[in-house]
């Protein structure tokens, strides 16, 4: 018999990768305050966030395998949230033209049932060509990115915004790595593969 399985996100993005899988799950909103906690990497505010997430849908989903993922992007050192505005958006980009900037995306999947959990982060290294006033107004103007992380969806126009993307987990930087999860999923005897 196949056990539950919980994406425990309403994010659009997650969804649509996660069906990739071709694996039945659910949504849920996992109500989590995912403001960084002070002096928290990008990396460790992640990995927190996409734990809590599970452990607070834990109860609710008493026999399911709960996935729980965050993202969040450092410039120098400094995580960049959702910009939620456009001027914040022109800012983000702004500050991460002509530089690097590294985005953070932890999975972590907890079997209800047993309390194991297993989690592990990915890391996207993005280089930004040198964006002048002008190209940062017409990307804002085409496409709307003020709930994504660094201002810009590598999966439409943003992509026209690097120099260089390095990573290992081409997902990743749209918000679930798939070559994790799946192994994560593996980890508790869930393979998409049958």
């Amino acid at each position: 018999m196949t056990r539950q399985l919980v994406l425990c996100s309403t994010s659009r993005y997650r969804r649509d990768l996660l069906s990739r899988l071709q694996l039945p799950f659910d949504c849920a909103a996992p109500h989590v305050d995912e403001s960084p906690l002070p002096e928290e990497t990008a990396a460790a505010l992640t990995e927190r966030l996409a734990q809590a997430k599970t452990q607070v849908l834990a109860q609710r989903y008493p026999d399911a395998l709960l996935i729980g993922s965050d993202q969040a992007a450092s410039l120098d050192g400094h995580i960049l949230g959702k910009p939620g505005s456009r001027e914040r958006a022109f800012a983000q980009l702004q500050a991460a033209s002509g530089h690097e900037v590294e985005f953070h995306t932890a999975v972590a999947v907890l079997d209800t049932a047993s309390g194991h959990h297993h989690s592990a982060r990915d890391v996207t290294r993005v280089r930004f060509r040198v964006l002048t006033d002008r190209d940062i107004a017409h990307y804002l103007d085409r496409e709307s990115a003020l709930d994504c992380a660094g201002s810009f969806k590598c999966e439409g126009l943003g992509i026209s915004l690097f120099d260089a993307i390095d990573s290992r987990d081409p997902t990743a930087l749209v918000g679930l790595p798939l070559i994790v999860t799946t192994r994560l999923l593996r980890s508790f005897g869930l393979d998409p593969l049958g």
